[in-house]
């Protein structure tokens, strides 16, 4: 972050001094976990469901702080920031408090961001906004690595993605960061657009529309309102990178004053793939087609969806400037790099372990089943297995949605089928429509939870299977994966 006195925090946030004269400048990060401060750091105090960091301020002094971000007084130099202005803000439900003392926080914590933001970019800072139904953190991986060579990059570890992790991810960037790429998430209408308020983007992509959060918005129409937020918010001299494959995409080109840039697959596409082909890791390869040549791509990442992110990365990193040389050349050498996120690992005795169990939606999951039938057929002696769990956040269609995944693992000839989740979940369907589809019998098994999981698989998987883990990351069904591999040293 740039320096800031605890003055300039006050006067920014609409807060009140305590313990402090103003003159406390904070030079360190800005961090709301009190074990990763650094000396010159500012601590933010956000109440959580099991922890308030309120009772953490005198901690994060010791451990360096300057000074502490709160909504009422603690016993360290603090900005008291004022009540929210907006009660409806989803950061009550982020920060599970019932005062509104969390919503209080992150207001001030977006207040410092703007005004942070809007420093850096008028000395030149690139703002880039990124967000879609699914790959989102993915995609926003790539367009960080293809924009690193070209100048000084920030980005989110992981998905830091709503009224917390954004801010947090603009106050990394400092004077000399030149690209700061943001990824952008909604539960509810207007809170892409609150995000864009934060950090006004120059350019922003819309990857796709799916069913994730359909439950909160009701149909992928209303997705794709809250969505397009990100499109409405850029300027007129801003750039809009659209996937021209998804038709809800593709017609927020009509809700946008930026210049329009197609990606995908279709023959409208500004930046477009021809020629992709899957290898047996099913990483793609393909035909890089731009305005400017084109040039070959043979990505390292697997899984056919990333084409599609990977075009909107080169949209990006096309209009900062790269050659598609550059693009083509950082395409082919990008890699994995937030968690949990198809991270294929092969043991020592065979064994294949995808761990995609950092989300879980309709579109996702079919686009892993996918990438698992097709490593699993390499060798006709390989047994597939897909150890799935819950996929949250689906409202009314919940029901169906797991029931046709169960019936797609079937149809995809997939060995075995392990459900993790109780019989009065959703994902109970996931094991019902297996068991209906292919009238299965041990084929397809539920079992109550993660050990129960584990313990199964132990017993059962041999040499040369590949065994698939995804579900919503509320499942923590990663731990399955990782069990398996620390079982036998698994290797990248």
């Amino acid at each position: 972050m740039i320096p800031l006195t605890l003055g300039e925090i006050a006067e920014i946030t609409g807060g009140r001094l305590h313990q402090a004269d103003g003159t406390e400048t904070v030079t360190g990060s800005v961090e709301f976990d009190s074990r990763k401060l650094t000396g010159g750091g500012l601590f933010v105090a956000v109440p959580g469901e099991r922890v308030d960091g309120h009772s953490f301020a005198a901690q994060a002094i010791e451990a360096g702080a300057v000074g502490v971000l709160a909504a009422r007084e603690v016993d360290a130099p603090a900005v008291i920031v004022p009540p929210a202005a907006d009660t409806r803000s989803r950061a009550f439900a982020l920060t599970g408090d019932t005062d509104g003392s969390g919503a209080a926080v992150l207001e001030g914590l977006g207040k410092i961001a703007h005004a942070v933001a809007e420093r850096l970019i008028a000395d030149g800072l690139t703002v880039v906004g990124l967000t879609g139904s699914s790959g989102k953190t993915s995609t926003k991986d790539l367009i960080a690595q293809l924009l690193e060579p070209l100048g000084p990059t920030v980005a989110p570890p992981g998905s830091y993605n709503n009224e917390l992790g954004h801010p947090w991810t603009v106050l990394r960037a400092d004077e000399h960061t030149r690209y700061l790429v943001l990824e952008l998430s909604a539960r509810g209408p207007g809170h892409i657009a609150e995000l864009c308020r934060v950090a006004p983007p120059r350019i922003g992509a819309v990857i796709n529309v799916g069913t994730a959060h359909v439950g909160e918005f009701g149909s992928r129409e209303g997705i794709a309102v809250a969505k397009g937020e990100l499109v409405e918010a850029l300027p007129a001299d801003g750039v809009a990178v659209l996937n021209l494959d998804d038709d809800l995409v593709a017609a927020m080109a009509e809700r946008t004053p930026a210049r329009v840039v197609g990606v995908g697959t279709h023959p409208d596409a500004t930046v477009r793939a021809d020629k992709v082909e899957l290898d047996d890791q099913v990483r793609a390869s393909f035909e890089l087609v731009t305005p400017s040549g084109s040039a070959p791509v043979r990505l390292a990442l697997h899984g056919a969806h990333h084409v599609g992110n990977a075009l909107t990365a080169a949209a990006v990193a096309l209009e900062l400037g790269a050659s598609v040389d550059q693009v083509a050349a950082g395409l082919g050498g990008a890699q994995r790099v937030s968690a949990h996120r198809m991270d294929v690992r092969t043991r020592a005795d065979g064994i294949t372990v995808i761990n995609d169990a950092y989300n879980a939606n309709p579109e996702s999951m079919r686009a892993a089943l996918k990438a698992l039938a097709t490593m699993s057929r390499v060798e006709p002696r390989r047994r597939s297995w897909a150890v799935l769990g819950i996929m949250a956040d689906l409202g009314g269609e919940g029901v169906v949605a797991h029931d046709e995944i169960g019936r797609l693992a079937v149809r995809l000839d997939v060995n075995r089928l392990v459900v993790v989740g109780g019989a009065d979940s959703d994902v109970s369907a996931m094991h019902q429509g297996a068991s209906l589809e292919g009238s299965w019998g041990e084929e397809s098994v539920q079992v109550p939870d993660v050990d129960a999981a584990i313990s199964l698989l132990r017993k059962e998987i041999a040499p040369g299977d590949v065994v698939l883990v995804k579900a919503s990351n509320a499942a923590r069904l990663w731990r399955v994966a990782e069990a398996l591999l620390e079982a036998e040293g698994g290797a990248a």
